[in-house]
């Protein structure tokens, strides 16, 4: 590790580099949880029972035949 902090030590500015991941990352972070408490109770029973749910009758039936 003693070699590459050395070089990191050599690039000029590269203190902003994490910060500004950090910022990305907690902003994102923020704006997904914001989306998801938003987001209206119906959709979110529709989405849950989507894998469960059976609209194409036609594979479910070749899949039985196999």
């Amino acid at each position: 590790m003693k070699l590459v902090s050395h070089y990191f030590e050599s690039i000029a500015g590269i203190e902003i580099y994490p910060i500004v991941s950090f910022l990305i990352f907690f902003s994102f972070f923020l704006i997904v949880t914001y989306l998801v408490i938003k987001m209206d109770k119906k959709e979110v029973s529709d989405l849950a029972n989507l894998p469960l749910e059976n609209d194409n009758d036609s594979e479910a039936a070749s899949e039985l035949n196999l």
